[in-house]
């Protein structure tokens, strides 16, 4: 989700509320402790210089229990960031700490923002080697190699 779409979903809502792709629920009384841009520049597998730009948003549960943000708080937090900061419109990746700190993708379901799991992908791969996609084989095209099978009652087995 981009930041542009966040900002159109927020003044509909009552609440915000964030959920683990698991179905958990962050506590309602999470903090956004920061909303910045992170910039990302470095060389992958293949030797190609690449800069990937996002926009961060930290989540944290405080000892707050009367606290719960509410949409029009959380928009004004990012339009201060555009101010202050120049945040651009990007990809928007949220930290959130569970058992150690983890880095999401933000998605939305209609009601609640999903945190998605993220994943590590090779971003070269015809330089490493890889397949690009799993080959297949039928049964037929595969022959059995007899100079190293066993065959019944040979004791190799």
């Amino acid at each position: 989700m981009k930041l542009s779409e966040i900002k159109e979903i927020l003044p509909a809502l009552e609440n915000v509320e964030f959920q683990l792709e698991n179905g958990t629920f962050v506590p309602e009384h999470f903090h956004v402790t920061e909303v910045g841009q992170i910039v990302k520049t470095f060389i992958d597998c293949g030797g190609v210089i690449r800069k990937e730009k996002a926009v961060n948003f930290q989540l944290w549960n405080a000892d707050d229990y009367e606290h719960r943000l509410k949409p029009g708080k959380l928009l004004s937090i990012i339009k201060l960031s555009e101010e202050k900061l120049g945040i651009q419109d990007a990809e928007i990746e949220v930290e959130y700490q569970s058992d150690t700190i983890g880095k999401y993708d933000l998605d939305f379901n209609g009601n609640t923002f999903v945190l998605k799991n993220k994943t590590t992908a090779c971003l070269a791969q015809d330089a490493c080697g890889l397949p690009t996609e799993k080959q297949t084989k039928s049964l037929s095209e595969l022959t059995a190699d007899q100079s190293n099978s066993c065959t019944p009652n040979s004791g190799c087995c």
